[in-house]
């Protein structure tokens, strides 16, 4: 069962196309759940460890596997927070992403993009304050 003492949740807003992320430690590992829409769901999953960098072996990056549902295109999202939050906190990370609008034209799109892009990033610092000087 995950602590719910070391858990935190953060949110790009509250508008139509906004996402929130909900982080678990599950002992020094990290569950992430992030989801936004009208239906909210499991789309896709991913899971991260860190590694020593291909290009720089001395700066941490990470890897990730992914697991997609069929026609659903939550995949980039979940890697990508994955390999951020395992890498700058060199732990592993499971992501789960699940996002769905109907009609989502291509602006719409971009936004959620972006707005996926600043979760992570929000998720980052919050887990960076929250655990303390290293």
């Amino acid at each position: 069962m995950p602590d719910t003492h070391n858990s935190l949740t953060v949110s790009t807003g509250s508008g139509r196309l906004d996402l929130s992320a909900q982080a678990f430690w599950v002992g020094p590992d990290l569950v992430v759940l992030i989801s936004g829409g009208e239906a909210p769901h499991v789309g896709a999953v991913a899971m991260a460890a860190p590694r020593p960098s291909l290009a720089d072996p001395s700066i941490t990056s990470a890897t990730a596997s992914v697991f997609t549902y069929p026609s659903h295109k939550e995949d980039r999202l979940a890697q990508a927070t994955a390999e951020l939050l395992s890498a700058k906190l060199e732990t592993r990370v499971v992501v789960t992403a699940g996002c769905h609008w109907d009609n989502l034209d291509p602006e719409g799109i971009v936004q959620v993009s972006t707005n996926g892009h600043r979760l992570g990033q929000m998720l980052l610092d919050a887990l960076l304050i929250q655990r303390g000087p290293a």
